[in-house]
């Protein structure tokens, strides 16, 4: 059994971790950077390049990290990167997509992300003759964009194919929160009540489960209290930031004039709620989309900045963009102004943000984060002062603002973090060498 891993598969990011035997401390995963080096967190996306060998086209795929770098150096030519697939498993309006003209599956593109993992796995995890045969597997306690229980059965039954079908011969499923809550449990010596709060990219889960050195000869579901969950994480506040600062120097908000009639009118909005989320761009580059933007700017009262959108657009530069607004919010963690800066010609944006400023941005996630936590608290008649930790994990975790939003309800001193991107991970590994 100690070929069962604990794999937490991320919307944004994903970490694998094994208890190996004899050793007290699960050891996490090193995968491939592509530069050389190796990281524990392997970063969910997937990446296409098509190219002509031997006069035959081929379709190229990479996932993780070197799927990131492979993108990076490729400045030109047919590629495409896909990110976030986590978040459409429940949604059963999503089927397939076409990458350059080739239908796949959402199982398919998600089935190639976990084989990308499990290679790595099985690289750092030891020799053949002691495969990796099955894994403990986080689950969000609310998928996002499940509406009711037949989106949440759907959404297990394709991530449950797609880890058969990479090579994971057999499953069992675990709560996210849960396993964040099993690596907390490793930390302490006495028994307590802890609150954990998960902050991925696209969903924020929480769990009550009585946890300590007392109860862990009971199963894992006997000590949860309850869940509760939200589909709304690090993504809702990155596309907050690209809202404010970056949609209106790419032409929100500003006008043209009718192709009909010379009628003054504002540019469509649906085009910056596709901006939104940098992995829903590329639904920009479509020939239609990109002649009517073509049309704008030659009737745009500010040209430039429909032009900057769409450099945006033609050269794919939404991961470098994103990039740029994760390290932004990132940054406001620590400090209270920081200047966000992306300029690649013609888009030459430099705009300061404060951290006030965003924390009011994302003032409606926090509320729904406030929301969730009192319905968490009501239907377990569970009050703040009977919790006696609280233990935050995920990289949207260290926001200042929803720290603030536990630190008020429960008081700063109760609150721990650590191993914000890999606790889930090391968490399931340790529930995976005990089951």
């Amino acid at each position: 059994m100690e070929r069962f891993v604990g794999l937490d598969f991320g919307t944004t990011n994903s970490s694998l971790a094994v208890r190996k035997p004899g050793e007290r401390e699960p050891t996490l995963t090193r995968f491939a950077d592509g530069r050389g080096g190796t990281t524990s967190t392997f970063r969910s996306v997937l990446y296409f390049e098509e190219d002509h060998v031997n006069g035959r086209l081929e379709l190229r795929s990479l996932a993780g990290p070197e799927a990131i770098e492979r993108y990076r150096a490729q400045a030109t030519g047919n590629t495409r990167l896909i990110q976030s697939l986590k978040s459409y498993l429940a949604s059963s309006l999503f089927t397939s997509t076409a990458v350059f003209g080739r239908p796949h599956t959402l199982e398919d593109l998600v089935t190639q992300i976990l084989r990308g993992i499990r290679r790595g796995a099985v690289d750092a995890l030891g020799p053949v003759d002691a495969p990796v045969r099955g894994a403990v597997v986080g689950r969000p306690v609310r998928f996002a964009n499940a509406d009711g229980e037949a989106d949440e059965a759907l959404a297990l039954k394709r991530l449950t194919e797609a880890l058969s079908r990479a090579g994971f011969e057999e499953v069992r499923f675990e709560y996210e929160p849960v396993g964040a809550a099993c690596f907390y449990e490793s930390t302490i010596d006495h028994d307590e009540l802890v609150l954990i709060g998960d902050f991925g990219g696209g969903t924020s889960d929480f769990c009550l489960m009585r946890v300590g050195p007392g109860m862990r000869a009971v199963e894992s579901r006997a000590r949860i209290v309850g869940t509760e969950g939200v589909g709304l994480a690090g993504d809702a506040f990155d596309s907050e930031i690209v809202n404010a600062v970056v949609s209106p120097k790419l032409g929100m908000g500003s006008e043209y004039k009718s192709f009909l009639d010379g009628k003054v009118m504002p540019v469509p909005p649906w085009i910056y709620a596709k901006l939104r989320r940098w992995h829903h761009l590329s639904f920009l580059k479509s020939r239609d989309t990109m002649r009517f933007l073509d049309d704008v700017r030659a009737q745009s009262l500010a040209p430039e900045r429909i032009e900057a959108l769409l450099h945006l657009i033609d050269y794919d530069l939404g991961y470098q963009l994103y990039r740029a607004v994760e390290g932004t919010k990132v940054s406001l963690s620590s400090k209270g102004e920081v200047t966000l800066e992306f300029v690649d010609p013609p888009i030459d944006l430099r705009e300061r943000v404060l951290r006030a400023e965003f924390e009011r941005w994302i003032g409606a996630s926090l509320d729904a984060i406030r929301a969730c936590i009192d319905r968490l608290l009501a239907k377990t008649g569970v009050a703040p002062a009977d919790v006696d930790r609280v233990f935050l994990t995920g990289g949207s975790s260290m926001v200042p603002a929803v720290r603030s939003v536990f630190a008020s309800r429960f008081g700063n001193e109760k609150l721990r973090g650590g191993n914000e991107l890999t606790s889930v991970a090391q968490g399931l590994a340790l529930r995976a060498a005990m089951t």
